[in-house]
């Protein structure tokens, strides 16, 4: 798909107009660079200089971010593959390759800042608030798992013990994934608690039970 076009006019809005049409793109999806602008004959006897503009259209969000990640992971000598999948309100991208654990850091500290990196940049170069999970090797699909099974062990000892379980700090997403995992169980209840980014889920015993 051609991204970039240079159109004449007789204003700079008329040569704009032109090239929109021929992009098929909005004014919010493209950017405008004036190459030159137009000018009167001499008298009136001559034929004036039209304006020239080169109008270049913005890479999707998702699009400049798959980019962006391939270009941060062969600087760190890697190849990888990133494709990206429509979720419910965001889209995930999906890094797969060898040796990415230095992607991922220690408990998903260096994947959580590359994501928020990523959204920033891609965010402001084009233009779109859509939001972008990053999930290098399948570590959050993993960790998901994980803490599923973690929210029912520990849900388990609650019940049995009938005193709140503090979990240790987690990152925001992972602190949804407890809540959304024990929200259908009528025996016990969740909050979050403390300062980022030492916030973690307490799970405590609902003492009327069910109703």
């Amino acid at each position: 798909m051609t991204r970039s076009v240079e159109r004449q006019g007789r204003t700079v809005e008329e040569a704009v107009a032109r090239a929109l049409a021929d992009l098929g793109a909005a004014a919010g999806e493209v950017e405008v660079e004036v190459l030159e602008g137009p000018s009167r004959g001499l008298l009136g006897l001559f034929a004036g200089r039209e304006a020239r503009v080169r109008v270049t259209r913005r890479r999707g969000k998702t699009e400049f971010a798959c980019d962006l990640l391939r270009r941060v992971a062969e600087s760190l000598g890697l190849e990888v593959t990133v494709r990206a999948e429509a979720g419910q309100g965001y889209t995930v991208l999906r890094v797969e390759g060898d040796g990415l654990g230095i992607l991922i850091g220690r408990r998903g500290q260096t994947l959580d800042a590359l994501q928020y990196l990523t959204n920033v940049a891609a965010g402001r170069a084009s233009g779109e608030r859509q939001r972008l999970v990053l999930d290098v090797g399948d570590y959050r699909s993993r960790r998901e798992e994980t803490l599923r099974r973690l929210a029912a062990q520990v849900a388990q000892r609650v019940k049995r013990m009938g005193e709140s379980v503090a979990l240790e700090p987690m990152a925001p997403y992972e602190r949804r994934i407890i809540h959304l995992a024990l929200q259908g169980d009528p025996e016990v209840v969740t909050h979050s608690e403390g300062e980022e980014p030492f916030r973690r889920v307490v799970v405590s015993y609902r003492a009327s039970g069910p109703g």
